[in-house]
């Protein structure tokens, strides 16, 4: 089936009648591929206090039993995107220094260098402050806004799901530069407010300045000659700002480029409300990708060290007080892998949900043009390694085929941060430490 023929039948299933569609189709969001470059995008998404490695990592490298990646029960919800699924075993972070197994796993993921000595106290190792050098995800932001052609909104945008107030090297893992952490935000309300409220505030003082005319047609016949005299030159002021904000709205139409998303009112900022507040934020992320708001996003679920209690499962500890458990401890051992399984089903959910966003202004969906980056800081959680760092990448767009279950044996994470920006366009000689970058990109991705 051609594209076409498949954003006509997306129309159709949202309810559009065949000649709304015809119209539809010739709009630029919804144009044939070739009136508009291709739109990569990076989306990296965190989950916090390592893996169960037995069932999260498939048993062989390269392609699974029968030609086919062998989804192991954690990773079982991302099966559906095997066409487009890569696991990559052996990545990891190498970076040394100051700070706990924690600290250094979160605040070196992104950055791949080391913090600066501070005075958070960690564990048993030596206090730390943050890190010495900016995030993957902000040196694209940064490379992307440089030109005019690939420059966004916002350049990029961080989202967060119960990310604690306080800020330390345990709840950042974007930094725009040496000592500058990025917060994310973990407030559906507040990003709503980010990407749409100046939008939706000028909306109603133009409905407001609307009402107010209709009033004033009515005072006219009330009022002496001399009044009728200040109220017309009022009017004409009140349709001077209309008409500017007028002009602006179909601006932000344009620029916006469909339905603003509905969000539940009242939702809570609290622990028994974090599956919500995660598809929150997926619709805010997703929309705001498809309006290019921005190209680059981190989804930060939680953080390292986190704590959410996972009623809804019927987990009522803490999430990294069970990961502390050993493996011995049949009961705990269960939780951590339902624990990680959800994690797993809210990444299968967003790329599910670009999955069947039509690409605006291209060929395919916006998963064809997008790669989810699901993460972690430990490689399990109850030994603190920071080996094989669960790298899973869903998405075509980094170009990297689907399908695949890599073993690079034991090498630097810092690698693959180097292969993101060659595999953006933007190549570097190394990223973060350059010590941990002498054998550059990774090789034999296909």
């Amino acid at each position: 089936m051609s594209h076409r023929n498949s954003r006509r039948r997306f129309l159709r299933n949202a309810g559009i009648s065949a000649a709304a569609a015809n119209f539809a189709l010739n709009l630029p969001s919804l144009a044939l591929a070739g009136q508009a470059n291709r739109r990569q995008r990076l989306v990296i998404v965190f989950s916090p206090n390592g893996v169960i490695p037995a069932h999260f990592w498939p048993d062989r490298p390269g392609k699974g039993q029968s030609g086919k990646l062998d989804f192991k029960r954690i990773l079982k919800p991302l099966e559906p995107f095997r066409d487009q699924t890569v696991t990559m075993h052996g990545l990891c972070n190498q970076i040394k220094g100051d700070g706990d197994g924690h600290m250094r796993g979160m605040g070196c993921l992104l950055t791949g260098v080391e913090l600066f000595p501070g005075d958070v106290q960690g564990g048993s190792d030596t206090p730390a402050g943050w890190s010495q050098g900016i995030s993957i995800d902000q040196y694209l932001k940064n490379r992307l806004q440089a030109d005019a052609a690939t420059r966004t909104r916002f350049g990029s945008l961080e989202f967060g799901v119960l990310v604690p107030e306080r800020a330390d090297t345990w709840t950042r893992m974007s930094y725009s530069g040496p000592n500058q952490p990025v917060a994310p935000i973990d407030d559906p309300y507040k990003m709503f407010d980010k990407l749409y409220g100046q939008a939706k505030n000028r909306e109603l003082l133009a409905s407001v300045l609307d009402d107010l005319t209709g009033d004033f047609q009515k005072l006219e016949s009330m009022i002496s000659a001399e009044d009728k005299h200040l109220l017309r030159q009022h009017v004409d002021l009140v349709r001077k700002v209309e008409k500017e904000l007028k002009v602006e709205l179909e601006t932000q139409t344009d620029r916006i480029g469909h339905a603003v998303p509905e969000l539940p009112p009242n939702v809570e900022d609290q622990n028994d409300n974090m599956p919500e507040i995660t598809r929150m934020q997926t619709e805010l992320l997703v929309n705001a990708m498809a309006a290019d708001f921005a190209r680059v996003a981190t989804f930060q679920i939680t953080n390292s060290v986190g704590q959410p209690k996972m009623r809804w499962l019927d987990i009522p500890e803490g999430h990294h007080g069970l990961s502390h458990e050993p493996d011995s401890n049949a009961e705990a051992y269960e939780k951590l892998i339902q624990i990680n399984t959800w994690y797993c089903e809210q990444v299968a959910h967003l790329a599910k949900r670009l999955q069947e966003t039509p690409e605006p202004g291209g060929e395919g969906t916006m998963l064809d043009n997008t790669t989810i980056i699901w993460t972690n800081e430990l490689g399990k959680g109850n030994s603190h390694t920071r080996d094989n760092i669960p790298f899973v990448l869903v998405g075509g767009g980094l170009g990297i085929p689907g399908d695949q279950a890599l073993d690079f044996g034991r090498i630097s994470h810092n690698r693959f941060l180097m292969t993101i920006a060659e595999r953006m366009g933007y190549p570097q000689k190394s990223f973060g430490n350059p010590d941990f970058c002498g054998d550059g990109v990774l090789t034999g991705l296909g």
